[in-house]
């Protein structure tokens, strides 16, 4: 019985300890939040229109000469003749049209599209897009845009000054686009799924085969899923599954993710990243810096009463160093936590920090991968 008991308490110990190794930041997300369907990907549309309805803020039609072709084409279409005629309203711009057709799309629904200007128009707020054909990348026609441009920024201007704030010369048609054509592909055509993670990792993909396996093992009986590699996992259809039913239980699985240790730096916004996983071993880190001010200050020098002399201006610069800093600290980064409060510690600003994080890279003890924008 004492043996016994000691047998429990040994191993209650041990899984205290290793629940105390385990990392705590350690995350779990649904399969649908962390990787995609490669066969429900978007399909990016473009097309070619006019705007019209704007208030003398167009396209000059001798700087964009096919705002004017396209305008005439337009026309004629609709059975008006314009030979012999030649307008100078700047009332009309033209402009591209994108979107993107999302997957699964019937017929009939809608979708927002982007228009922006092709020409010298100065904004295109309180125009009208008139009917544009979409197309995708096999030229066929998917959809048909048409309506009110919604322009978020604006332009004010008078003889002597102009204000202008955000983009006047792109906006976009809330449901402005009509499907009129279905993809070719049908999700129920498949005789496989493919998901594709959104952030590669061979070990998230190990874990999303797994998870998917141990479900359709309890479900169907065998396992189905495969890594292919660090972005793929390939799920085989069982007979007697429904392809819908099957990715909608498999899309609300629960994977523990896992992301390689990166630091990213913008230096131009001074924005620092810091990943979970990231780690630095003991070093010493001295910061300083060092401030010059130069100052200049002229004296103006006045000749004396009644004498031929001139105003001068003699310079006068004053030249003052400062240096800040300089103190030496021990960075030990086991974890984030301690990490960021061994830099807070330095009392640098964020320029400094950048520096530091690129000096403890070059020498080797910032293990993880630094990444520079």
């Amino acid at each position: 019985m004492k043996l016994f008991f000691r047998f429990v308490t040994l191993v209650a110990v041990l899984a205290m300890s290793l629940a105390d190794v385990a990392p705590a930041w350690a995350l779990t997300s649904r399969i649908k939040d962390i990787a995609s369907l490669q066969a429900g990907r978007d399909n990016q549309l473009i097309g070619y229109g006019l705007i019209v309805g704007l208030q003398g803020t167009g396209d000059g039609f001798r700087s964009s000469p096919f705002t004017e072709q396209s305008m005439r084409a337009m026309l004629q279409n609709l059975g008006i003749s314009t030979q012999g005629g030649q307008s100078n309203a700047k009332n009309t711009a033209a402009v591209m049209v994108t979107a993107n057709l999302p997957p699964f799309a019937s017929p009939g629904s809608r979708i927002d599209v982007t228009v922006s200007s092709l020409g010298d128009a100065t904004s295109l707020r309180g125009g009208t897009l008139v009917m544009t054909s979409l197309s995708g990348a096999d030229g066929q026609i998917y959809a048909v845009a048409q309506g009110a441009a919604i322009v978020s920024g604006f332009q004010a201007q008078g003889q002597a000054a102009t204000v202008t704030e955000g983009v006047t010369t792109a906006g976009r048609v809330p449901g402005g686009a009509i499907i009129e054509r279905e993809l070719p592909s049908r999700f129920k055509d498949s005789v496989n799924l493919v998901l594709q993670l959104r952030n590669p990792d061979f070990s998230t993909a190990i874990r999303i085969a797994d998870i998917v396996n141990g479900y359709a093992s309890a479900r169907f009986g065998g396992p189905v899923a495969e890594a292919k590699d660090s972005q793929e996992v390939v799920i085989q259809k069982p007979r007697t599954a429904d392809l819908t039913r099957l990715m909608a239980d498999i899309e609300n699985l629960i994977v523990e993710t896992d992301t390689p240790a990166k630091v990213v730096i913008n230096e131009r916004t001074g924005t620092i990243v810091i990943g979970s996983d990231v780690r630095v071993s003991p070093v010493a880190v001295s910061y300083g810096t060092l401030t010059v001010q130069v100052t200049e200050t002229p004296q103006i020098i006045q000749p004396e009463p009644f004498s031929r002399g001139v105003t001068a201006v003699q310079p006068q610069t004053d030249i003052a160093a400062q240096q800040t800093g300089g103190r030496v600290a021990i960075i030990d980064g086991p974890d984030l936590r301690t990490l960021v409060a061994g830099l807070n510690n330095i009392g640098v600003k964020p320029d400094g920090i950048i520096a530091i994080l690129q000096g403890i890279k070059s020498a080797g003890a910032l293990q993880a991968e630094l990444v520079l924008q």
